[in-house]
């Protein structure tokens, strides 16, 4: 007993009795402070050389009037374990809801210095630093739910995180997520580990709890697993809080292979079809602390906060500040990926660092760092306001969280803000811990300024008076903010949350969009309330009258500051349709409305789209139709072709969830005849078919000639049209036209029989005066093909002998000639004119023709005569072209 005495004294009594009970406490807001409560609390004793990791949790009965009864505790640290040690006590809360609890444990006692919440709950720091040396730490009292304190409240989807130190302050974190069945056994376990700097994926051999005293709510965890090829157990001990949250803390041994690790479980919210990258969509404020080896400074408490906004597909920006190395530290819209696994795990990727994560649900996270300084913290959606200085506004209560070392300097109380613009003023009472002591009631002043732009609630904080120093703020809601001291040598983040009393709030409605579903689909339910829930949210409680057909979580919390928040609710297949009601409650306050839960849908339709096509060239659209929307996963309709080496469609095609049809192509070949081909579609025990015709390719004009190309006006030439292919039945009909039907005309058309690839046309024209081309179309299937045609005037009639002359007409035979000339009518043509000649008596002869040259129109001759004995004459003759003509001649003696 003289030991654990030792141990409750030196590790968690407040020996700053003259300081802290100087507080004016008059107990007159006691009644803030009253029935069950869990508590945890992170600290380390030691002094500023030498000091340890210390934790505890349990719990209390508050009456309301300053009594503490049914208490219990639980501490570990590197000096032992005490485990559930029972404890009474006294508290009184002064008029700026600034409380002090006095614990008597075992023969020793124990002072606390707490704030309260406008929720109920508290924030308290533990102390008895003086000369450099004691403990210090902080934590938080939550109110508990009794009904809770059983294995089989104990049940559903949980995450987890918890961070500590061990024997020589090496820092590690765990987080990760189970799955309860009510019974004892944690199943579907997952986790990561940062071991001191190495990350390592947690792979769960067993895993099992067990509320061991329903009067308290106190039980035992014990998780198996591997990391890195190392086999290891975890013992937990914990304190439940409700059904949905419970606080933990490592029992093992603390040594240099085993931290002692504290944390907390809460319910994990899985959307219908588990987390994805949608999961995180939006603004969330991320706030971490860590313990980092500097130049020459080895264990200094290194402390981050920002805001991180994910477009819900696998990116996001982060705007990030931080005490790392007793120097600030940022940077703006930094650029990151994500990706989210079904179970919640996340990984992220930020320039060269590496982070885990593991959803609580939508954009609510723990998370750490992959690095040696093994930053471990939270994320929690920022509410959809744009931050100003008017959103910080009221009475709030904050302490300093998680201290990562004894240097850190932890406070707890009661602060007001004005909301002011352009500068917000804040004032308050606190009161801290140091190594070098405590102080109680210390003045703290400070302004502020908060904007919406660049980043949503980011802001300022300059304090004159009290800890903090020059501290920058990320807004979660109107009711909550986190800051972080940029010129602290020893940061922690620090909390504030509202703490005057909000106005009561209802449940003022429960909605459920769609209202009828197909079984396997889910609906969104929303609920909200009458007014913006208070801080730490507002739990509403969730059921199903029917849970084979329709599920919803135990429970959705709508976060502070906002007014809804959805759920999923999950449904299964069903025969017939069935109607399920599903039920919110809180705060007395029960709200329902009903789900229509179908069955699955059949095939209702099979069409094709255009139902004739040419084969080879052209497809056909076919699209199934189902009689509702497709149950969750889709919908795998399958495809087959009576024909397939002529029309082929894929063997399936699936129809969305929640969709009602789906189209798909029909291919097809080509085909020397038209072919019917039925495509048939089957779902769900029902087959509809439709038909598609193949046809051939219809041949195409391929050409248009003219035989011959020119001819003399009222003669004609041949045309010929000609095509791609064989003609199909019916033959083909040219259609024919002339571009001047006054000089070439042809047919309207020209009919190509079947079967065969051409066929003529005369293409008649008339006489011209002047040579004149004309255009010959031919059209078929949309193509057009041209020849063109020239028609030329006819030639002139060629001349004929006008006349014969001699000259003389009369010489002496044998001595004399005579020169003939004979004349045409016009001019000779091309070639000359050739005239024959001739004479009647041998007295006188001539060549047999003389030519008259081409353009000429005469030509002249020799008419020779011989001696005579007598004289004579002689008729000399010219014939051409028909025509003769005759001169004599006298020859003399």
């Amino acid at each position: 007993m003289r030991k654990l005495n030792v141990l409750l004294t030196l590790c968690f009594a407040i020996l700053f009795t003259s300081t802290v009970r100087s507080q004016t406490n008059t107990g007159v807001n006691n009644a803030e402070l009253n029935g069950n409560y869990a508590f945890t609390f992170n600290g380390f004793s030691g002094n500023l050389a030498t000091s340890s990791v210390y934790g505890a949790l349990g719990r209390f009965t508050a009456d309301g009037a300053g009594n503490l009864t049914n208490g219990e505790l639980d501490t570990n640290g590197v000096g032992g374990r005490v485990a559930a040690q029972p404890f009474t006590g006294t508290y009184s809360i002064g008029a700026d809801n600034r409380g002090v609890m006095n614990w008597n444990i075992g023969g020793g006692s124990a002072t606390l210095a707490f704030a309260m919440m406008g929720n109920g709950n508290a924030q308290f720091i533990k102390f008895d630093a003086s000369g450099g040396s004691g403990t210090i730490g902080s934590g938080t009292m939550e109110k508990s739910d009794t009904t809770a304190y059983s294995t089989a409240k104990i049940t559903g989807d949980y995450a987890f995180g918890a961070a500590g130190f061990d024997n020589v302050n090496n820092r590690a974190a765990i987080e990760g997520r189970f799955t309860s069945n009510g019974t004892g056994t944690l199943s579907s376990a997952a986790g990561d580990v940062n071991a001191y700097g190495a990350p390592y994926s947690m792979n769960f051999t067993a895993a099992n709890y067990a509320v061991s005293d329903t009067t308290t709510g106190r039980g035992t965890m014990q998780c198996a697993f591997t990391f890195g090829g190392t086999p290891d157990t975890l013992n937990f001990v914990f304190y439940v809080v409700n059904s949905g949250k419970l606080f933990v803390m490592e029992s093992d041994a603390v040594s240099n292979t085993t931290p002692l690790l504290n944390g907390i479980v809460v319910q994990q919210q899985i959307p219908a079809g588990g987390f994805s990258n949608a999961s995180l969509n939006g603004n969330m404020v991320i706030y971490l602390t860590g313990l980092s080896t500097c130049t020459n400074l080895p264990n200094v408490p290194k402390a981050g906060a920002g805001l991180l906004t994910a477009n819900g597909g696998g990116a996001f920006s982060l705007t990030y500040d931080e005490n790392y190395c007793r120097a600030p530290n940022g940077f703006s819209n930094a650029a990151g990926t994500y990706s989210v696994a079904g179970n919640g795990r996340t990984s992220i990727t930020l320039g060269g660092f590496s982070l885990v994560a593991y959803l609580a649900n939508l954009n609510q996270i723990f998370l750490f760092v992959s690095d040696n300084n093994v930053l471990f913290g939270f994320g929690e959606p920022q509410a959809t306001d744009s931050f100003s200085n008017s959103a910080l506004n009221g009475t709030y209560a904050g302490y300093a969280t998680n201290p990562a070392a004894f240097g850190v300097t932890v406070f707890s109380g009661e602060f007001s803000a004005d909301g002011a613009t352009p500068t917000g003023n804040m004032t308050g009472t606190e009161d801290i811990d140091a190594p070098t002591g405590p102080v109680s009631g210390q003045a703290f002043k400070a302004t502020y300024s908060v904007t919406p732009s660049p980043t949503n609630g980011r802001g300022t904080m300059t304090v004159s008076s009290g800890t903090g120093g020059n501290a920058v703020i990320y807004m979660i809601s109107p009711s909550k903010f986190v800051a972080l001291s940029l010129n602290d040598p020893n940061p922690a983040i620090l909390d504030f949350e509202i703490s005057s009393a909000p106005a009561p709030v209802s449940l003022s409605s429960l909605s459920l969009n769609p209202t009828s579903v197909t079984g396997g689909n889910s609906s969104t339910g929303t609920v909200t309330l009458s007014g913006a829930a208070p801080s730490g949210g507002a739990q509403i409680a969730l059921s199903s009258s029917n849970t084979s057909v329709a599920t919803v979580p135990s429970s959705v919390t709508v976060p502070a500051g906002a007014t809804s928040a959805s759920f999923m609710v999950s449904t299964s297949v069903v025969a017939v349709s069935s109607t399920v009601t599903i039920s919110a409650s809180y705060a007395g306050t029960t709200a329902s409305a009903s789900l229509t839960v179908t069955p699955a849908p059949t095939l209702s339709s099979l069409t094709l789209n255009p139902t004739t096509v040419v084969g080879g060239v052209q497809s056909s659209t076919g699209t199934v139709t189902l009689s509702g929307p497709a149950p969750s996963g889709g919908a795998q309709v399958a495809l087959f072709s009576s024909n397939s080496a002529v029309a082929s469609v894929p063997s399936s095609v699936t129809i969305a969830a929640g969709a009602t049809s789906a189209t798909f192509t029909v291919s097809t070949s080509a085909v020397t005849a038209s072919t019917t081909v039925t495509i048939s579609a089957s779902y769900n025990g029902a087959t509809r078919s439709a038909s598609v015709t193949v046809t051939p390719v219809a041949p195409v004009l391929s050409s248009l000639l003219l035989n011959p190309t020119s001819v003399t006006g009222g003669n004609s030439s041949t045309g010929t049209v000609t095509l791609s292919g064989a003609v199909p039945s019916g033959g083909a009909q040219i259609t024919l036209s002339s571009s001047n039907t006054a000089v070439g005309r042809v047919p309207s058309s020209v009919t190509i029989a079947a079967g065969a690839t051409s066929a003529s046309f005369t293409v008649s024209t008339s006489a011209v005066a002047a040579s004149t081309t004309v255009t010959i179309s031919a059209i078929y299937g949309g193509a057009t093909k041209t020849a063109s045609l020239t028609v030329t005037p006819a030639p002139p009639p060629p001349p004929t002998l006008s006349t014969l002359s001699l000259n003389p007409t009369s010489v002496v035979g044998g001595l004399e000639f005579s020169t003939g000339t004979v004349t045409l009518t016009g001019a000779a043509p091309a070639g000359g004119a050739q005239i024959t000649l001739s004479s009647s008596n041998g007295a006188a002869s001539v060549p047999f023709s003389v030519i008259v040259p081409a353009g000429a129109s005469s030509a002249e001759f020799t008419v020779n005569t011989s001696i005579v004995l007598l004289s004579t004459s002689s008729n000399i003759s010219a014939t051409y072209n028909g025509t003769t003509r005759t001169a004599t001649l006298a020859i003399l003696l």
